[in-house]
C-alpha cells in the first residue's frame, strides 16, 4: 500500500512564500511520478505541477509558472513544491499524487492518478 503524507502547510500573506513536503514513506519514487494538486473551496481539484520520476522532467500550470518549484530527494523518498510570491487565488487544500509517468504532464489530471495523500492547507491572506 503507497502512503503519501504531505506537509508545510499554513497561513502566509500575499507574495511569501511556502515550502511543501510530501514524503513516501516505505515507498520508493521510482516507480511513480509525483504531481501536486489543489482545491479551493466550491471548485474542482487541479494539477499544479508534475516532476517524472525517470528523468526529472518538471511540468507547471501556466496558473504558477515562474513562481513554483518542483524537485525530489529521492535518498528522502521526499518530493518538495517550493511556492513563492503567492496569492490568495493559491488557497486550497494541496495535495499530492502518484501517478503513471505518461500522465505527468502540464495539464494533468486528477482522475488520473494512482494514490492520493491527504492534504496540506495553504491560505494566502492578509
Amino acid at each position: 500500500q503507497v502512503r503519501l503524507v504531505e506537509s508545510g502547510g499554513g497561513l502566509v500573506q500575499p507574495g511569501g512564500s511556502l515550502r511543501l513536503s510530501c514524503a513516501a514513506p516505505g515507498f520508493t519514487l521510482d516507480y511513480y511520478s509525483i504531481g501536486w494538486f489543489r482545491q479551493a473551496p466550491g471548485k474542482e481539484r487541479e494539477g499544479v505541477s508534475c516532476i517524472r520520476h525517470t528523468d526529472g522532467t518538471t511540468y507547471y500550470a501556466d496558473s504558477v509558472k515562474g513562481r513554483f518549484t518542483i524537485s525530489r530527494d529521492n535518498a528522502k523518498k521526499t518530493v518538495y513544491l517550493q511556492m513563492n510570491s503567492l496569492k490568495p487565488e493559491d488557497t486550497g487544500v494541496h495535495y499530492c499524487a502518484a501517478l503513471e509517468e505518461q500522465y505527468c504532464v502540464a495539464t494533468m489530471r486528477s482522475d488520473l492518478t494512482s494514490y492520493w495523500g491527504q492534504g496540506t492547507q495553504v491560505t494566502v491572506s492578509s
